[in-house]
């Protein structure tokens, strides 16, 4: 099991999971379709899109982007030494959405070149948001 930018599905609804942009793209996705059968967001790792390593010029789109409540349950899953966001601004991310916050320790971008192997850790999390 992947646990980038895919969806597993539980009890008949859909778990959506991403990382990075990926977060950006499913809570804009899941904002504009509040009634679709989503059981739940697991984001891990989404990336301050006003903090100083963002690539505007590659994804403008996501610069306007603002972190609103989402339809379902979320946990957003951050890192304390993501170049690509704080932790408090994953923190802040996570309250915006109404999503529960994890912070995995350092692990980087929570990425294949953060040395995570399967993420054992992650696959836990994930367990626990479709528990809940």
């Amino acid at each position: 099991m992947a646990l980038y930018d895919d969806a597993y599905r539980q009890d008949g609804q859909v778990v959506l999971v991403a990382h990075s942009l990926g977060c950006w793209a499913a809570s804009t996705w899941l904002n504009k379709n509040p009634s679709s059968p989503t059981g739940g967001a697991f984001l891990a790792a989404p990336p301050d899109p006003h903090g100083p390593a963002f690539p505007r010029q590659a994804v403008a789109t996501f610069i306007e982007e603002s972190a609103q409540p989402l339809p379902c349950p979320a946990l957003v899953v951050g890192s304390a030494n993501d170049p690509y966001c704080t932790p408090e601004a994953a923190a802040d991310f996570a309250s915006r959405w109404e999503a529960r916050w994890h912070l995995a320790g350092e692990c980087g971008h929570i990425n294949s070149a953060s040395g995570l192997g399967s993420w054992q850790h992650g696959r836990e999390l994930l367990g626990s948001l479709i528990q809940q």
